[in-house]
């Protein structure tokens, strides 16, 4: 069971969107600076090409990886691919259970609290950030992964 690509790309532009206004000046930028030692004087050096297009296809991998952890029916798909009556009738009966926006939103924001904010937090630990910039980086991923979920739990 493969995500449907257009609904992929879809979500992959929700870090693109949601960055934007999260760290706008107006919004969270000007604390998320302070926060991470960065001034606008680094930036004007910056390859913004190169990061932008770079993060892209980081989001282009985390909503293809993203899509396997928040729609079920593809662990029904690993258990039971050599057994294809099987799962044809577990489809015609499950197909569509848990496939919702709400669902795969729950399911992404719960994977922003137990997999990306312990990675992103150790990190910033060691990079001797403080609280302040974990936890906008936090609320950023978790609003960007729940949308993400979301979209591709309802539609892909």
């Amino acid at each position: 069971m493969l995500p449907n690509l257009l609904f992929v790309l879809l979500a992959a532009l929700v870090p693109m969107i949601i960055g934007f206004i999260w760290y706008n000046p107006k919004v969270m930028g000007n604390a998320w600076m302070e926060a991470s030692g960065l001034s606008e004087e680094k930036f004007k050096d910056a390859n913004m090409a190169l990061i932008f297009g770079f993060s892209f296809v980081f989001a282009l991998m985390l909503a293809f990886g993203l899509f396997f952890l928040v729609v079920h029916q593809t662990h029904v798909f690993s258990l039971l691919m050599n057994y294809k009556d099987e799962y044809d009738a577990i489809m015609r009966a499950h197909g569509n259970d848990f496939r919702t926006f709400k669902h795969g939103a729950f399911h992404g924001a719960i994977d922003s609290i137990f997999i990306v904010l312990p990675i992103m937090g150790t990190n910033a630990l060691f990079d001797r950030k403080g609280f302040k910039y974990i936890g906008i980086n936090a609320g950023y991923w978790f609003i960007t992964l729940a949308l993400m979920g979301g979209i591709l739990s309802a539609w892909a």
